[in-house]
């Protein structure tokens, strides 16, 4: 996978899509696979922004009964299945407990019935999973005993045990990105990050093109398709507003949704439901708050998701120290024994997620983003030649991607191209029963690696990791892990070489493990910008910029003192 620039102006594709993220790879692979010429562009890297920062919670809709709307109840669940089904290697079940107290609304009769009512609705929530150990469950009760053995520390007064939720987690987001954007390019999209979409060309009514700009030389050139989709996020309607026939009647609202991983860890495979005191303005049945979860991953504990209106630009997105103590006091009130302090945070992991109305918006209750917004710009503006897709929630990006995609395909008179995202496996999906994929890559390990890094090179690269592994069979020093991390240097050369990694943070925070849960090291960091430069022939004052940019996320991002 290389970075297409010299053939990005040299033909004209059926669709360009403006914005490299979840959504934007998804609609890349999808109108790949339905056989469009495709060129995808990316302002910055692929996966940089929400993409990569949200909660990795995979989430099948549940919370949906609460507003009586069962048709995303039904969507999620479909989204969920299809992603446990083509992405095996990065998307797993995550049980989660939700402790019941008393009786009303809070107990476990109430819960319990909810669950039932769900796992009626989605009976075909496995649908094309063979893998017995990727299938999602039905619901299931602990006692109360069998609860305190889990989370011992739980208030236990009035505690009548814990509902389980089954629910799904990415195992690392970027990667799960780069894996949809390596499908579209295997069939045969171009793509390009660090390429900014600086116009729209038009041609009377109809757009027929992006004026772009190379964001590494500065060069200016066009890129012209018969279909422009924007997947920009929160970036996408200031790309429209380039152009006043474009501009959107109403500004959508982003939430900065926030999660943080600390070092503390639960040994157990549960997650854990903390009631809160903000409630959700749309419910039908409101429970008296809502919840935030804390849950086992990779060694560490994910907690989130708190949820604040953002109306600065998308790049200055932030958290302030004393708002994160505020979040640690809330979830300390919740579950004392875990004590988290600022020292227990190694990463914030924050972007900008398609919220409810603002007027909706008061300080006990809030109103959450319901549904992708998909922008027929020729039915809204009379500007033929363009689609609008922001997202609502990482989860629902590939159906989202889907519905997009069909809108351009009836544009296009392409009618007869269906999707085949949701049973097509991804780059690097191709694997039967996760378990015993697992146990052969073992089996295979070579002698110069252990068990851990084999296995986080099976769970990043799926049935692809052989390629990594080619790096170092051609120069066994590439076995060597990079510091003490599970990250081999044949992945920075992979990263370089075959998926597009311009700089030193596309490489530590995208794609590799090395920045996933917090700073590994300057050793590690040193290590990694020494491969990059030999890669990219970086000066030493090249090296030393890129490190200290690294350096600066993680001050901003980890608390790195």
């Amino acid at each position: 996978m290389k970075r297409a620039i010299s053939a990005l102006s040299d033909r004209a594709y059926d669709l360009v899509i403006v914005g490299g993220g979840i959504y934007g790879v998804c609609a890349a692979w999808d109108a790949a696979l339905r056989g469009l010429s495709v060129a995808i562009i990316e302002k910055s890297d692929f996966c940089q922004a929400t993409s990569a920062n949200h909660y990795k919670l995979v989430h099948g809709g549940i919370r949906y009964l609460q507003h009586a709307d069962l048709v995303r109840v039904r969507q999620s669940s479909r989204e969920r299945a299809a992603l446990l089904k083509i992405a095996s290697h990065l998307v797993h079940p995550l049980p989660i407990v939700i402790p019941t107290y008393g009786h009303g609304l809070k107990g476990k009769i109430f819960l319990m019935s909810g669950f039932a009512v769900y796992d009626l609705l989605t009976l075909d929530r496995n649908r094309n999973l063979q893998d017995t150990e990727r299938q999602i469950p039905d619901g299931g009760f602990l006692p109360t005993k069998k609860v305190l053995e889990v989370f011992p520390n739980l208030p236990s007064k009035g505690l009548t045990g814990g509902a389980v939720l089954n629910e799904g987690q990415y195992y690392n987001p970027p990667r799960l990105a780069i894996s949809f954007l390596r499908s579209a390019v295997e069939e045969g999209a171009d793509a390009a990050n660090y390429v900014e979409a600086t116009d729209f060309i038009m041609e009377g009514n109809r757009v027929s093109g992006v004026m772009a700009k190379d964001c590494l030389t500065q060069n200016r050139f066009n890129i012209r398709g018969k279909m422009v989709l924007v997947t920009a996020g929160p970036w996408s309607h200031r790309i429209l507003n380039k152009r006043p026939s474009l501009s959107l009647k109403t500004t959508p609202t982003f939430s900065r949704d926030l999660a943080f991983v600390v070092k503390k860890s639960f040994s157990t495979q549960y997650g854990l439901a903390c009631s809160m005191g903000t409630g959700d303005q749309d419910a039908v049945l409101d429970r008296g708050g809502r919840h935030v979860f804390l849950s086992p991953w990779r060694g560490h504990t994910l907690v989130g998701v708190w949820h604040k209106v953002f109306e600065e630009k998308p790049d200055e997105v932030s958290v302030k120290v004393e708002e994160i103590q505020g979040y640690l006091d809330e979830v300390n009130l919740a579950y004392p024994a875990l004590a988290l302090t600022l020292n227990d945070v190694s990463m914030i992991n924050t972007g900008l997620t398609l919220f409810g109305d603002k007027e909706k918006q008061t300080d006990g209750k809030m109103s959450f983003g319901k549904r992708s917004l998909i922008i027929d710009h020729n039915r809204e503006d009379q500007v033929e030649g363009l689609v609008t897709l922001i997202g609502v929630r990482a989860t629902m990006a590939r159906g989202g991607a889907e519905k997009a995609i069909d809108l351009v395909c009836k544009k296009l008179n392409l009618n007869d191209r269906v999707s085949k995202t949701e049973i097509t496996p991804i780059f690097g999906g191709k694997i039967n029963y996760f378990k015993s994929f697992i146990n052969q890559a073992q089996e295979r390990r070579p002698a110069k690696i252990n068990a851990s890094v084999m296995e986080a090179l099976a769970r990043n690269y799926g049935s692809e990791y052989p390629r990594v592994l080619n790096y170092a069979e051609k120069k066994p020093a590439l076995y060597e892990k990079v510091s003490e991390s599970t990250t081999i240097q044949a992945e920075v050369k992979h990263a370089v070489q075959e998926e597009m990694a311009i700089t030193l943070a596309d490489v530590v925070f995208r794609r590799t493990d090395l920045g996933t849960c917090g700073f590994p090291g300057n050793g590690a960091i040193q290590v990694c910008a020494g491969l990059m430069a030999e890669e990219h022939h970086w000066s030493d004052a090249k090296k030393a910029e890129e490190i200290q940019k690294v350096q600066e996320y993680f001050h901003r991002r980890g608390f790195l003192s």
